[in-house]
């Protein structure tokens, strides 16, 4: 959605390579989350484009194994390619119930806006997460983020699918209603970005400080 600058890191290898856009913000994702030791776990990416978030993941807190999904060919492809030696595997669907593999732990970034039903997809996470599994999902696609009809706009410019407008209690009722206990908590990021280039998306530089801040929700979302 947002284009910002590149950045650079060093590698587990020490190669200096470019990061993707939102690593600064899978990062405080990954710092932010309750478990610490995920050494024993099972991980899926929901909407894992280019696999970022997974190689970070795994990078921050090493699991036993991962799984990224999308409709994407292409995306599932150069994912594929940057995994390395990783536990890591991607595969191009949008329904994860249908790999047979259950999880410990569940993923998603700025993704679950753009689902035509959120009740559908709430089944198949509680159908591929195990007793007491965890959906951690991030988004600040909602109608009380006070620019929301501009984003809006922004958005299915680009997009290949319409884009619905939800708002907080939807995505919660959603999986409450599959049984999930359901909590949330802002995003918070409070790192330094980059002043905004689509200033269609983020007018001024406050929007753009203030929607990782403040208008960005973490959903927890519990298997009981």
């Amino acid at each position: 959605m947002e284009q910002t600058y590149p950045t650079w890191h060093l590698d587990p290898t020490g190669e200096a390579v470019m990061e993707d856009i939102h690593t600064p913000y899978w990062r405080h994702f990954i710092n932010i989350i309750l478990e610490q030791n995920l050494s024993d776990c099972t991980v899926l990416d929901f909407g894992c484009s280019r696999g970022g978030f997974l190689r970070l993941l795994h990078d921050s807190r090493p699991f036993a194994k991962g799984v990224g999904v999308d409709i994407a060919s292409t995306s599932i492809g150069d994912a594929s390619e940057l995994a390395g030696k990783r536990p890591l595997s991607y595969h191009v669907t949008g329904d994860p119930s249908q790999l047979g593999v259950v999880f410990d732990f569940a993923f998603s970034y700025e993704v679950i806006y753009l689902l035509q039903d959120l009740s559908e997809h709430a089944r198949q996470i509680k159908d591929v997460l195990k007793e007491n599994g965890v959906y951690y999902a991030v988004t600040g696609c909602h109608t009380e983020s006070p620019l929301w009809n501009r984003r809006k706009e922004v958005i299915s410019s680009s997009s290949s699918s319409r884009v619905l407008s939800y708002s907080p209690d939807d995505y919660i009722d959603a999986f409450a209603s599959q049984g999930f206990k359901v909590t949330l908590r802002r995003f918070g990021f409070n790192d330094f970005v980059p002043p905004p280039v689509n200033r269609k998306f983020h007018p001024s530089i406050m929007d753009a400080l203030t929607y990782n801040s403040e208008e960005k929700i973490l959903f927890r979302f519990c298997k009981k």
